[in-house]
């Protein structure tokens, strides 16, 4: 990336972080959340922030975060080293609660007016983690499967590029129960190519 370029990165994140087109349907207020530079050489997309995200400004501050940083092998300071990991939401604000008390999904609005500019701008990266079906179906461009087990499960289909992941919260522990190869065959792949693209967790290269 020339230094052209990462300017109109840092413009562009500005102007992310002053996005206010979702507020009149954010009962918890605007706070768009994303980490990105332009040195970044692994993209994480997720889904949209949850309350305690809300709150703390800092992606996956949360028990989910927790199990995705052990499924990728890093410790909290390399997830959150922005020079080498870039962590983006579908949507970049908390969307509230559903009538059931779980997150609502991920404003429509922000995708549309960001997710395509955005990665016009970023740089390249080697390796791109999906996290759920709004990245899937956004990012792999009519390649996802009919649902998020037949994604995961066809990862060989889209790495080394991309990995397509379920999100790390408990509510899919009966999942990960319910589907072994996920831990026995993809996690150790994952690990491996985090390793390969960013390094290790105390900063040394990792190998191919």
């Amino acid at each position: 990336m020339t230094a052209r370029d990462a300017k109109s990165l840092k413009r562009l994140l500005r102007d992310i972080r002053a996005c206010r087109i979702c507020e009149a349907h954010l009962p918890h207020g605007v706070r768009p959340i994303i980490h990105a530079s332009a040195t970044a050489r692994l993209c994480i997309i997720a889904q949209a922030p949850g309350i305690r995200v809300h709150e703390t400004g800092i992606s996956f501050n949360d028990p989910s975060g927790e199990r995705l940083r052990e499924w990728m092998g890093v410790d909290r300071d390399t997830f959150y080293d922005e020079s080498r990991v870039a962590i983006i939401g579908m949507g970049f604000c908390f969307p509230g609660y559903d009538v059931n008390g779980g997150d609502l999904p991920p404003r429509k609005e922000c995708a549309k007016a960001w997710q395509d500019k955005l990665f016009a701008t970023l740089p390249q990266f080697p390796l791109t983690l999906l996290v759920g079906t709004y990245a899937f179906d956004w990012h792999l461009r009519g390649r996802a499967k009919r649902n998020v087990t037949e994604t995961v499960k066809a990862w060989r289909e889209y790495s080394p590029r991309y990995l397509p992941l379920p999100h790390p919260s408990w509510r899919n522990n009966a999942w990960l129960q319910k589907n072994p190869w996920f831990a026995k065959e993809l996690l150790p792949y994952l690990r491996r190519r985090v390793a390969s693209v960013i390094g290790s967790s105390n900063g040394t290269a990792g190998r191919s």
